[in-house]
């Protein structure tokens, strides 16, 4: 397989629009591009070099594990614990959004970009509302989360 060394420059909306489209790609590059593109959207990283090679067809993306909650981006499923969590298509975006940048503390400014594609608002309340409805849905207990946690201030992220 052929490798080709490329560098790219893109804006930091360009950054975030790429960041959704992967992650809702189900695609297996999601896991290893989508971070870099949500760390370019918020200005933590001002460049990237890729190296480029040739995909790999018929590949799907292994389901994210994390403690009992299985996220399957190719078939956009989530089970907790085994049982089928039924979600709506913009909370499945979200938690697949976080899940895909496990680890990583996200405004919700960088949410509401990459999953809507569209400028932010300046609304926290929908993202909010999002998040409570997720939590409900995925969380056995939703006010102690362990999976969708909030870091007060910034924003959220999915636990490790």
């Amino acid at each position: 397989m052929q490798t080709n060394r490329t560098n790219i420059a893109i804006t930091p909306a360009e950054a975030a629009e790429l960041s959704g489209a992967l992650f809702s790609s189900g695609s297996a590059a999601a896991h290893e591009l989508a971070p870099i593109f949500a760390d370019i959207a918020s200005g933590r990283l001002t460049s990237v070099e890729l190296m480029l090679a040739g995909s790999q067809p018929g590949s799907a993306a292994e389901p994210i594990v994390i403690d009992g909650l299985s996220i399957d981006l190719a078939s956009r499923t989530v089970k907790v614990l085994g049982v089928p969590a039924s979600l709506t298509p913009k909370e499945f975006d979200i938690l697949a959004f976080l899940a895909t940048n496990r680890g990583t503390v996200l405004s919700k400014e960088e949410i509401y970009r990459a999953v809507w594609r569209d400028e932010y608002l300046l609304d926290d309340s929908n993202i909010m509302a999002f998040v409570r409805k997720i939590r409900k849905k995925i969380e056995p207990e939703p006010d102690n989360p362990r999976y969708l946690l909030t870091v007060w201030g910034v924003g959220y992220k999915m636990t490790e």
